[in-house]
């Protein structure tokens, strides 16, 4: 990381302000944490209701002073966080049209944030990464939400060889954050069996008997505070097998839930299902 004394002058005020934030001035305000079904990567350039939603709920956020994104595309050996100045922006995918492969979200990266955040950390060490960048599930959502891109974004990892209670006990150390003006976003999809999408009605929003089975219990659990339920998540029965094939879409859900306070509401958005197996449901806490 630059010294402050290094940083160039264009930008300067807000640059250092937002480093003070992140450094440790408490915010006035705690800020929410999100859970968003980020879906089809064409979400990025489509106009439709689900970008539609991430608009409108970002016009009732308070404004933060970075963004901790937890992707389900990032999956690592160990616990990263992305540390450089200027994350690149990383398609993901195949098989889209040549539009998405040129979009760009030049959001700043926090080298400060990512630096403070491994360190809270106690439950594992958090390596700092100069090499990932910003993944289709963050920058695909993030850049409704933002579409100036002058919120740093750093992200964070998913341990893929740790379990459910591992990953949520982790998240809880991250909750200082939020009174520090970070917004902490987890960005998967709660219904995800991508082996029974059907593809020919990729934008119709219906749901098979268990996709929606598992989404109508999901979403009881989260607004019951039944976090246990969630965490135990393969003991639910065949529904929640088949909504949760593998967990990677999933366990950005718990990250989020981890940081709820116990008198803490939460507020569902977008919840439409897509193509028989996907979700979009998402949830605003706090």
């Amino acid at each position: 990381m630059l010294p402050f004394a290094a940083i160039p002058f264009t930008g300067m005020t807000t640059k250092l302000n937002t480093l003070n934030k992140i450094a440790g001035n408490a915010s006035s305000q705690k800020m929410p944490v999100l859970f968003v079904g980020h879906g089809n990567p064409m979400n990025a350039i489509q106009e439709n209701e689900f970008v539609q939603g991430f608009r409108a709920m970002a016009q009732r956020l308070p404004q933060p002073s970075a963004i901790l994104c937890i992707s389900a595309h990032w999956e690592t050996k160990g616990t990263w966080i992305t540390a450089m100045e200027k994350p690149k922006t990383i398609h993901d995918f195949g098989g889209f049209p040549k539009e998405l492969y040129e979009v760009q979200y030049p959001a700043p990266g926090s080298p400060l944030l990512a630096k403070q955040t491994s360190e809270m950390i106690r439950k594992t060490t958090v390596g700092l990464d100069e090499k990932w960048g910003l993944d289709h599930g963050a920058w695909s959502v993030i850049k409704h939400l933002y579409p100036q891109a002058d919120v740093p974004v750093v992200e964070m990892s998913l341990d893929y060889g740790q379990g459910a209670a591992y990953h949520y006990d982790l998240a809880k150390e991250l909750n200082a954050l939020r009174s520090k003006g970070v917004l902490i976003i987890g960005s998967g999809n709660i219904v995800h069996n991508l082996r029974m999408v059907e593809w020919s009605k990729m934008y119709e929003h219906y749901a098979f008997d268990w996709a929606q089975e598992a989404n109508e219990k999901m979403k009881h659990y989260v607004l019951n505070h039944d976090h246990s339920s969630l965490i135990n998540y393969s003991a639910q029965g065949k529904s929640f097998q088949l909504a949760i094939p593998s967990p990677e879409h999933y366990l950005p859900l718990l990250y989020t839930l981890a940081l709820q306070d116990k008198n803490e509401t939460v507020e569902l958005f977008n919840d439409k299902p897509l193509a028989g197996s996907l979700s979009m449901t998402s949830f605003r806490i706090g």
